[in-house]
């Protein structure tokens, strides 16, 4: 459904653009609503929005006869919300990204991006366990935008037990929006190869992390999304990170920590420039495990004042009690400090990996909660309410 009438129609010299909007109260009870307003509008459109509780999905400029969209207009690099008093966008005006702006779905599982893969290098160090690759995909050319937390879908070759077509897979992308290279020409996943023993002591192999364990240069790969908004970073420059991961639950953790830190991507990122405090507690299970360990520890020597980093290596590490180090441990160790960080409203906590770490962490910052009389799963609760609470686990 079109809804002409915020901007009427289209007159010499302005740019028409066409909004997707869901949500809106005035709108349709289900899919999306379209507003078509001239740039100079822009402002106007995403105050009405706002007021009516909807949500821009996405932006497209309209050909000169106000015809299908030709080109999409994706906020890139901080964006594109104008202050009130602002007439459009202006390059000298810039803000962040908002959530809303975030691009998802433009990939669908019946018309799936096919990409080739750029390299495909492991991550675990000699003696360590399992395989776990880090992934590069060429996008270049192609409309798929995406954020920091956001994920991709995979499709694998073959056919399933039920004689279909393999289902797509979801992944964490590892990579910031620009990609390893800082030239928005790549997407990038750390993907661990699921190996286990069935009933009958055969070995399982997964089939979509094995497929994507053993690609090379140059094979091709079928991608949907991005899909998600639950992991986005905040756009403020001084926002506190939190960050809770298991195994390749480093994914999204690597790509907010690159984009606070890496100096090209700073360099990418005028107006995103990080000065906040990050914090990971990275659990795994020998040192060999570490993922990313150089980066990491290169951030760490260079931002020693903005980065803490804190590993709980279960398998080398003793806690408290004379067992293995977990990272509900090394939580229960720096409760208080953290849960210090949380009443902060400018404090975001994440995390991604094992579920099972989720009780031991909750656990840990709920009893000094409960000090001073407050209730952790209210506390949880309010977090999440206030988009400060951000969970992916599986």
């Amino acid at each position: 459904m079109y809804n002409s009438s915020v901007g009427g129609t289209q007159s010499a010299g302005s740019r028409m653009y066409r909004y997707e909007v869901a949500g809106m109260r005035s709108g349709r009870k289900s899919g999306s609503s379209f507003i078509i307003a001239p740039y100079s509008r822009m402002g106007d459109v995403m105050r009405q929005v706002a007021r009516q509780g909807g949500k821009i999905v996405a932006i497209a400029a309209l050909d000169g006869n106000s015809g299908p969209a030709v080109s999409t207009f994706v906020p890139s690099e901080p964006s594109a919300v104008t202050s009130a008093g602002d007439n459009g966008l202006s390059s000298s005006t810039k803000k962040a990204v908002t959530h809303e702006q975030v691009q998802v779905n433009t990939y669908r599982p019946a018309t799936p991006l096919t990409a080739k893969v750029v390299s495909n290098d492991a991550l675990v160090a000699e003696g360590g366990v399992g395989i776990v690759q880090h992934i590069k995909f060429d996008i270049a050319g192609s409309d798929l935008k995406y954020a920091e937390g956001q994920s991709i879908g995979i499709i694998p070759p073959g056919i399933d037990k039920k004689g279909k077509p393999e289902k797509l897979r979801l992944y964490s992308i590892a990579s910031t929006r620009h990609g390893d290279d800082v030239d928005d020409k790549s997407v990038s996943l750390c993907v661990r190869q699921l190996e286990y023993q069935n009933e009958a002591g055969e070995t399982i192999k997964g089939v979509c992390s094995t497929f994507l364990c053993d690609l090379k240069p140059g094979d091709e790969v079928k991608i949907t999304g991005p899909t998600g908004k639950e992991m986005l970073l905040p756009p403020d420059e001084d926002a506190n990170v939190i960050m809770f991961a298991t195994g390749t639950g480093i994914a999204p953790m690597r790509a907010y920590l690159w984009r606070m830190f890496k100096d090209r991507e700073r360099e990418a990122n005028p107006h995103y420039q990080f000065k906040g405090f990050a914090w990971l507690v990275f659990g795994v299970p020998q040192t060999a495990n570490i993922l990313y360990k150089g980066e990491l520890e290169e951030m760490l020597e260079r931002y020693p004042e903005n980065f803490r980093l804190t590993y709980a290596i279960s398998r080398e590490q003793q806690n408290s009690e004379g067992g293995r180090m977990y990272i509900q441990h090394r939580v229960a160790e720096n409760a208080p400090e953290m849960w210090q960080m949380m009443k902060n409203p400018k404090t975001h906590t994440y995390i991604c990996g094992l579920r099972g770490m989720e009780p031991g962490i909750e656990a840990a910052l709920g009893a000094e909660a409960e000090k001073e009389g407050i209730v952790w799963k209210d506390y949880v609760r309010a977090m999440k309410k206030e988009e400060r609470w951000h969970v992916e686990t599986y």
